[in-house]
């Protein structure tokens, strides 16, 4: 017998056993010759198929002991990996202007409650806020200050109510607050907050308005990254359900959207005015290139 942390001991010095020890193990081999192996189970690894004797027995658990070491290892690789290896069909996140950068010096702070999460986003709305578009890129800052402040104010939201606002030249504005990187509830499109981001184009794009590329291409940039964190195609339709008869369907009634839909698919609205909503297909074309769709 081998003691538990032990070492193997055979009489006859280290090298050879004596004649005696050694008949006596030859007996026992014999005996055991014509028997059935035994499994030997042992918690975590492979079964053994056999119980090995004395010095073998040593080593096969050992080795046994060592290959589920190998496996354990393995599988936290594997782990590992796997929450570093993006989604199939993510795209990268475009840079965004922290909201801090427009409310910074503002009464901006401190009024609204804690912002409100949904599980993931599945499609998002394309807005303008029709104000003036002969603006300059510096006042953009100034422009969603005064957004917030008609929100808040005569329209008493909590918040202002985009997630993501994009100006002229495609830069994009953190909105509401919560986290660009979370599913906050937005207040943006009656009966579809829940599970949606709003995107706002800063202008009024009524039928005939110039819309920059750098526009829609940011659009399009930001709606791929943000659908792309819950692997929804932009190309594809929704289903979402109604939480206010406000809207284009009562209360409680499930919906089929666009994934990257116009203001105007879920509420009664012109809005992203016709020019814009006239590239919507491109800006879904665009977005689903970036998720390295076809």
């Amino acid at each position: 017998m081998v003691p538990p942390g032990g070492t193997a001991h055979i009489a006859g010095g280290p090298d050879r056993p004596d004649s005696g020890s050694m008949r006596v193990l030859k007996r026992g081999m014999r005996r055991r010759r014509g028997a059935r192996p035994r499994a030997v189970h042992i918690p975590g690894a492979v079964t053994l198929a056999g119980c090995l004797p004395g010095l073998a027995a040593v080593m096969a658990l050992a080795l046994c002991a060592n290959a589920v070491d190998r496996s354990a290892t393995a599988a936290r690789d594997a782990r590992t990996l796997a929450t570093r290896v993006p989604a199939p069909h993510s795209a990268p996140r475009p840079p965004v202007v922290p909201r801090s950068f427009w409310a910074e010096g503002s009464a901006t702070t401190g009024k609204q409650p804690p912002p409100r999460y949904d599980d993931s986003v599945v499609a998002v709305f394309v807005h303008h806020t029709d104000t003036p578009n002969s603006y300059r890129c510096a006042d953009v800052p100034q422009i969603i200050r005064d957004l917030y402040a008609g929100q808040t104010g005569a329209r008493d939201f909590d918040d202002i109510g985009y997630n993501f606002l994009v100006d002229r030249c495609g830069t994009v504005y953190e909105g509401r607050a919560g986290g660009v990187d979370r599913p906050v509830t937005g207040a943006h499109t009656v009966g579809f907050n829940h599970r949606t981001a709003g995107i706002a184009a800063i202008g009024t794009f009524t039928a005939g308005a110039e819309v920059p590329r750098v526009m829609t291409d940011a659009i399009a940039a930001l709606a791929a990254w943000k659908l792309g964190l819950s692997g929804t195609d932009p190309h594809t339709e929704v289903r979402l359900v109604s939480s206010s008869s406000l809207s284009r369907f009562a209360a409680g009634t499930p919906a089929t959207l666009p994934a990257l839909a116009g203001h105007g698919d879920g509420y009664m609205t012109s809005c992203p005015g016709a020019a814009l909503t006239a590239r919507l297909p491109e800006i879904r074309d665009l977005a689903a290139r970036l998720q390295g769709r076809p």
